[in-house]
């Protein structure tokens, strides 16, 4: 079993736990190392089911190159994400809760706490061409197009995705970006004029608080708290 499998596995595990599962949707995918497609879960099991045996490689049309199982639909979210962004590894895709019901207020992502530093500024982008399944190709491309060099995106009205330089990266951004959007809802409900970081602050604390060692410690973290 290959360790692009048991990630993705690990990765799908972690997400469920920090409540990010949706029944049995959602899905985190890794980039082949050999160029064949991408590794990402079967469909038909929620995210807190997913063993290395359950992780399938997709290429680009779709076709279950290695695995069993049904393929999920929406594919093409993960292989046109990785086709448009050399530099990413990974993509994950999830209705989060928070993230989905922040993005449909229409409101900006905004850094009350430290969480939304890792994404803003810029603003998060916001993909409105349908709400639907992303399920061709060309649906696939115009979602890579918005996301453009962004760290996440709203999918508004659906959920989210976010994407590293490898599974535990985009894992965590994933994490982060639903404790964000929490945060900024909580701060809402009590009224008043929420506060926030300075782009200026917002960069400087990027780099303090989410600089790749942290990164890779938070997903140790995460690991560690998986039953």
């Amino acid at each position: 079993m290959s360790t692009q499998q048991e990630l993705v596995a690990l990765s799908s595990r972690i997400l469920a736990a920090a409540g990010q599962g949706d029944l049995i949707w959602g899905h985190v995918s890794c980039r082949d190392d050999d160029g064949r497609g991408v590794w990402i879960k079967s469909a038909e099991w929620g995210m807190e089911e997913v063993t290395p045996e359950r992780v399938q490689l997709v290429n680009a049309d779709g076709e279950v190159v290695s695995g069993t199982g049904p393929r999920h639909s929406e594919y093409p979210i993960h292989t046109e994400v990785v086709a448009a962004r050399p530099d990413v590894n990974a993509v994950v895709h999830t209705h989060a809760p928070h993230a989905v019901a922040l993005a449909a207020t229409g409101q900006e992502l905004r850094p009350v706490s430290h969480a939304a530093n890792l994404f803003v500024p810029p603003e998060v982008p916001r993909y409105t061409e349908t709400a639907d399944l992303i399920l061709t190709p060309e649906l696939g491309k115009s979602l890579a197009a918005e996301l453009g060099d962004a760290r996440a995106v709203f999918l508004v009205n659906h959920g989210i995705v976010a994407v590293g330089d490898s599974v535990e990266s985009a894992t965590v951004a994933a994490v982060v970006l639903e404790r964000a959007c929490e945060q900024q809802l909580l701060t809402q409900s009590f009224g008043g004029w929420p506060s926030w970081s300075s782009p200026e602050e917002s960069h400087a604390k990027r780099e303090h608080i989410y600089h790749p060692r942290a990164v890779q410690a938070v997903w140790d973290y995460l690991v560690r708290q998986l039953p």
